[in-house]
């Protein structure tokens, strides 16, 4: 039996925390970690000089492992990666691009290399070059995603690589834990679920839009322009969607992003900000704490595995 992702990365619940561009703080990924999880703080388009300050905030508020996310669009990638290196991060998650060039001097400085994909050729080239472990994430995730399910994707990178697979997309409670266990994975990354905790440091209307939230309140904008971005349903992503069908140039689509984000999280735009959330927003209803959080899709997932185990002999 292959390890599980707690075994692998040290921590108490085969977990990592989503790498949330402009959420994901090092006071939010150490919370994390403290709660049982791999707490991740998310680089998105953070200087690198800030970045190796929020490494070591993060340090002094927890003792337990904790990783980086590097969107690799960000023009300070070299700086942020070489800093990485540096100060020796035990995991490093990487998205929005590929990081072969990197993984040397991060292995060289004790780093696990994990990075986010969502196709099996990609996931083949970069165990090539060195990833310790892919996080496979399908598109019922919020923000950036691709085309496939997680349900389709898992299991067929988890035959295409010799190794671990956490499943990513679509995973809130222990149910879907469970069905990605079954699927092959070792373990899970989780993002939409934690929006809602008492430590996320979104707005307070973000936070309260994810919990009035259905099954049906996500959209993918820019779809069509080749960059899809999962996002509940507002004005802007109505208006957006829209202007994308109608034939909109790139440079009036970002009109409508450019920012949007940021005005969610801090100023709690709900009409104009981008609230990046995945389908499994519907099941998401109450504020808890990220150890109520962990904890309950650990036990959820074992309560599942055991009725499953129980309805085995009625196969």
């Amino acid at each position: 039996m292959k390890p599980m992702l707690n075994t692998i990365l040290g921590t108490k619940y085969p977990i990592i925390q989503g790498g949330m561009a402009n959420i994901a703080t090092a006071e939010f990924a150490a919370a994390c970690s403290n709660a049982g999880a791999l707490g991740i703080i998310a680089t998105g388009g953070m200087p690198a000089e800030l970045l190796r300050q929020e490494i070591q905030k993060c340090r002094s508020l927890t003792d337990k492992p904790f990783g980086v996310n590097v969107m690799l669009m960000n023009p300070q990638a070299d700086a942020i990666a070489q800093i990485l290196a540096e100060e020796k991060v035990p995991v490093i998650t990487t998205g929005a691009g590929m990081p072969g060039k990197y993984v040397p001097a991060w292995k060289a400085a004790g780093c696990k290399v994990i990075p986010v994909l969502s196709s099996t050729v990609i996931a083949k080239k970069l165990v090539k070059e060195g990833a310790d472990a892919v996080i496979a994430e399908g598109c019922e995730s919020g923000g950036h995603v691709g085309e496939m399910t997680t349900m389709a994707l898992v299991p067929q990178i988890v035959d295409a690589v010799d190794v671990p697979v956490i499943a990513a997309g679509g995973i809130a409670d222990g149910r879907q834990f469970a069905a990605a266990l079954a699927l092959g994975a070792c373990g899970v990354q989780v993002g939409t679920c934690l929006l809602a905790s008492k430590e996320c440091p979104i707005h307070e209307n973000y936070k309260n839009a994810i919990l009035k939230a259905s099954d049906n309140d996500t959209v993918v904008t820019g779809r069509i322009a080749g960059t899809p971005v999962r996002i509940l349903k507002n004005q802007m992503a109505r208006e957006y969607v829209k202007r994308e069908k109608e034939g909109a140039d790139k440079m009036e689509l970002e009109t409508y992003t450019l920012g949007s984000l940021r005005r969610a999280v801090f100023e709690g735009d709900t009409k104009t900000g981008s609230l990046m959330a995945g389908q499994v927003c519907g099941q998401v209803n109450e504020i808890r704490s990220l150890e109520e959080i962990f904890a309950d899709i650990v036990s959820g997932a074992k309560k599942t595995l055991a009725i499953l185990q129980a309805q085995e002999e009625a196969l």
